[in-house]
């Protein structure tokens, strides 16, 4: 796993350094050299697609495909590293052994002393997006990755589909917000999502299934 900006005199990261966070034109200028697919995720998606942000977040999230995250590395100025977290212990994105399964990475800045990116990694091939947790679940890429003022930015109902299994308080109340918000293509697909690959989850309860008395809004009966 490539890394080239490794000094002796490179200060250390810990659990414990602070986030800084980095707005959407500062990512898209820090990565502008990376020829990497990568886009907007999470609450930092939701922020740049609703236009204005939903709440305070501790760090700026984006995405990539697992196989490309050693070109975003390597277009990274000199002073900033990346880092996954195994357990209680930060090892060097470089120092990984190839095929590590982890689930995303931090970009630490030396010169700020913090860490100012989170990279998630996600699957996909060369013209779609595919959902790493089930890869019966699929998008083209121009619709699972959206531009919104050429920032690529994740679509709010793939974003909402990650949040889905394991919910937090914040991500509940992200999706009352977000899921209203949703055109009706956008939140069918979503429905169908949930109830496909995420039937346990807490959200599903409230989608209600075509065997449940009132049908989903892709299943309901349409009024001539």
């Amino acid at each position: 796993m490539a890394e080239h900006n490794r000094t002796m005199t490179d200060s250390l990261p810990s659990l414990d350094t602070p986030w800084t966070r980095l707005d959407a034109a500062s990512v898209a200028d820090l990565l502008a050299d990376t020829e990497a697919r990568w886009w907007l995720s999470g609450g930092s998606a939701y922020d740049q697609w609703r236009g204005e942000p939903l709440r305070e977040r501790d760090r700026t999230t984006i995405s990539t495909v697992y196989t490309q995250l050693d070109d975003i590395v390597g277009s990274l100025p000199d002073g900033m590293s990346c880092w996954a977290r195994i357990g209680d212990e930060l090892v060097r994105w470089s120092d990984l052994p190839d095929g590590a399964d982890i689930p995303s990475a931090w970009i630490f800045d030396e010169a700020m002393d913090a860490w100012v990116l989170q990279i998630n990694l996600e699957d996909g091939t060369a013209d779609r997006w595919v959902y790493r947790r089930d890869p019966r679940l699929q998008l083209p890429w121009e619709k699972a990755v959206l531009d919104i003022d050429d920032i690529p930015t994740g679509a709010p109902e793939v974003q909402l589909v990650w949040k889905a299994l394991r919910p937090y308080p914040d991500d509940e109340a992200d999706k009352d917000v977000i899921l209203p918000a949703l055109p009706e293509e956008a939140r069918t697909w979503w429905e169908k999502a949930i109830l496909s690959i995420h039937p346990h989850s807490t959200w599903s309860i409230h989608v209600r299934s075509p065997f449940a008395p009132a049908k989903a809004s892709w299943n309901r009966t349409r009024r001539s």
